[in-house]
């Protein structure tokens, strides 16, 4: 295996805005695919308005693969398809922005990209620039299309955009998509303000794809087969690397695409935000039945999610029963909110959870001796702790995970 080590000269800037929370926001690729135009932006661009993701924090949109012609310019820059971008991306951008919206676009670290359109290998500069010009707020970095490119070390070719794009002078969020590839929590927090830690997800809560591995260091990361329990599972090894800055990203969120009961994406959505994964939704926002826009603008989840200590929790495997129960547990800083505790039932049957607050990594230095209450998320209730400074939760159903959120008085 190669090593890298990235060294920046003084006065050497790389392409980090320094996200201070995990960013949010919708795509088009799970539910789309090649399929973006011009009008599934806009009318997902209404609907964040009149469904209320925008007041709860959603402000990217971003148009994944398919959006160019499948040559560049003569003069070698890339082309929107004109079919389904009749009015080109600057005038997108700009209906976009008058919403208070962001607009990002897709890319890729290789000669082509997964769908054989042009990528920006050796073209980094001409595309960074086209893309500020045109008023991008975001940019997608894939590795589908490496071939020759391969030869050369992920973590290179992902800074070379990264340059490009600081000498825009433009603010663009660099989200790179490696699929976990080389380890990227090593390198990528050096220039880049997000990185994919696993191959992609797929609208499934517990099934994988064939030959999926469900850790974190393996080399098959799992190409476009990976469910929600794995990729929660391959964050044991991950959620201490999470920081302000940058922000492993878990892939877009299968909620709302109809493969899930409302307990399991309401499990995907709860680890999503504690272990400060990216929010980017994954379905069509215009169709999506109201129980999982519910679920997406939950607030005191959001809220989680966009906590100001910007820490992951972390797997508490003497409170967990593998294949059963996890818990997770960590800290919280937003007004009086001091600690989130997950607990998830992913065995066969209803079960009982005991919770001995105890032995809960880090909560009694949250708390301190302060008085505190205790509010279970997704019912809205408090929750009652014993003399015996335990939480028992009777009754979890499989698929049911309970975000317990500790605040002080």
């Amino acid at each position: 295996m190669w090593s890298f080590v990235l060294v920046a000269s003084a006065g050497v800037a790389l392409a980090v805005t320094n996200p201070k929370t995990p960013q949010m926001g919708w795509s088009t690729w799970n539910t789309f695919q090649y399929n973006v135009t011009q009008s599934l932006v806009e009318s997902t661009a209404e609907a964040f308005e009149t469904r209320g993701f925008a007041k709860a924090g959603y402000n990217y949109l971003l148009i994944d693969d398919g959006w160019q012609t499948e040559t560049r310019a003569a003069d070698g820059h890339q082309q929107a398809d004109p079919t389904k971008f009749p009015d080109g991306i600057a005038a997108l951008a700009d209906t976009v922005h008058k919403k208070g919206l962001k607009l990002g676009i897709y890319s890729d670290a290789g000669i082509y990209d997964c769908g054989f359109y042009p990528g920006s290998l050796g073209y980094e500069e001409l595309d960074a620039a086209q893309y500020a010009a045109w008023g991008i707020d975001y940019l997608k970095y894939d590795n589908c299309g490496g071939f020759e490119g391969n030869t050369r070390p992920p973590a290179e070719r992902f800074l070379a955009m990264s340059y490009a794009l600081e000498a825009t002078g433009r603010d663009i969020f660099y989200a790179l998509c490696e699929w976990g590839n080389q380890f990227p929590w090593f390198w990528a927090d050096q220039f880049s303000d997000s990185y994919r830690m696993s191959g992609d997800i797929h609208a499934s809560y517990a099934s994988d794809g064939s030959g999926v591995c469900t850790t974190a260091y393996c080399l098959n990361t799992g190409y476009a087969g990976v469910s929600v329990l794995t990729m929660i599972r391959k964050m044991r090894e991950l959620s201490g690397f999470q920081k302000p800055g940058a922000w492993a990203d878990m892939d877009m969120m299968e909620i709302g695409n109809n493969a899930m009961t409302t307990l399991e994406e309401q499990t995907h959505f709860s680890f999503w935000a504690a272990l400060k994964s990216p929010l980017i939704i994954g379905a069509n926002v215009v169709t999506m039945n109201q129980s999982s826009v519910d679920i997406l603008t939950n607030t005191d989840i959001i809220a989680v999610s966009q906590d100001a200590l910007g820490t992951a929790v972390s797997y508490l495997p003497g409170l967990s029963t593998e294949d059963a129960v996890q818990v997770w547990g960590g800290p919280l800083s937003s007004g009086k909110q001091r600690f989130v505790v997950l607990a998830l039932n992913y065995g066969n049957a209803t079960t009982d959870i005991s919770i001995p607050l105890a032995s809960v990594t880090g909560l009694s230095a949250a708390l301190g001796k302060n008085a505190y209450t205790v509010k279970e998320v997704w019912s809205n209730k408090a929750v009652s702790v014993s003399k015996s400074n335990t939480i028992a939760l009777t009754g979890v159903a499989v698929g049911q995970t309970k975000v317990l959120v500790f605040s002080e008085k």
